[in-house]
């Protein structure tokens, strides 16, 4: 198949499995090209997600590899044949990659947890909240940039609503509900909006009081995405260059870790809920 015109983060972690499978056995680049009736060079480009890979030549890898995991074969096939065009695409070339391949990755998630500790999270936030936020870290950005970041943020949180909505677990610390990002009543009406998540069963929130003891995790913010498989698993954690995708294993074990501890530092979600309906009436 011809080289991909846009890489995105499913087809690059398409390739990255594909990799592992390969490298698991021993075999070169070189080696499982040739089982192709391809070039290293070819191997490489579906390898990095820069080339595609029929359905069929991912179950011939996979049985050279001697893969036995029926599911995770067929989980790499259905990414392998996607050709949906998510409405993220519509800001492709408007917004960075990173917001494109974040919305990607949560619409094929079999489940979201999260965990915030300054700001409310990106798919419980306001358009008002969302707006003060970027205008903050973002100063001087013209309204043709601003606008689209809120749109599309605005856009993500179709995934945890609806018939089909996606399980979304959050854990929240006490500072992100009490910053004012913007004035009094756009900070109410964000608790507002929680709360009204919480009640229509889009979100199981919990949150971390100031005062809680045991909790050492200032540096915690992640969200862990739920594949179709567990292999499959993401976990998405800010860094230095801007949002890092993580596939190894080690690292998503460490993540799912890193959520327990952060959930047992937490209200459980009914008192979070009086939690932030207490706040509320504060504001």
């Amino acid at each position: 198949m011809p080289p991909k015109r846009h890489l995105t983060a499913r087809r690059v972690r398409l390739g990255a499995e594909l990799r592992k499978l390969r490298e698991a056995t021993g075999m070169k680049a070189r080696e499982a090209a040739a089982l192709l009736g391809a070039d290293a060079v070819q191997m490489s480009q579906i390898e990095s997600g820069v080339a595609g890979v029929s359905a069929e030549r991912v179950r011939r890898l996979a049985a050279h590899y001697d893969c036995t995991d029926e599911a995770l074969v067929e989980a790499l096939v259905a990414m392998a044949t996607d050709r949906t065009r998510g409405w993220w695409e519509e800001y492709r070339g408007v917004l960075p990659s990173v917001f494109l391949d974040t919305a990607e990755v949560e619409h094929h998630a079999t489940f979201l947890r999260e965990v915030v500790i300054t700001h409310v999270p990106g798919l419980l936030q306001t358009a008002d909240y969302a707006r003060a936020v970027y205008a903050y870290m973002m100063p001087g950005l013209p309204e043709s940039e601003l606008t689209p970041r809120i749109e599309h943020r605005l856009g993500r949180q179709a995934v945890i609503q609806g018939d089909n909505s996606t399980p979304y677990e959050t854990v929240i610390h006490e500072f992100a509900l009490r910053v004012r990002v913007a004035d009094r009543r756009a900070s109410h009406a964000q608790l507002l909006r929680i709360l009204d998540q919480i009640e229509q069963g889009h979100a199981s929130v919990r949150v971390i009081p100031v005062d809680q003891d045991g909790f050492g995790g200032a540096g915690a913010s992640m969200m862990y995405v739920g594949g179709s498989v567990p292999r499959l698993d993401t976990g998405l954690r800010d860094a230095p260059t801007g949002t890092a995708f993580i596939d190894a294993e080690p690292r998503l074990a460490q993540l799912r870790t890193l959520f327990r501890k952060v959930e047992k530092a937490s209200l459980e979600p009914t008192a979070s809920r009086d939690f932030i309906h207490r706040l509320s009436k504060e504001v």
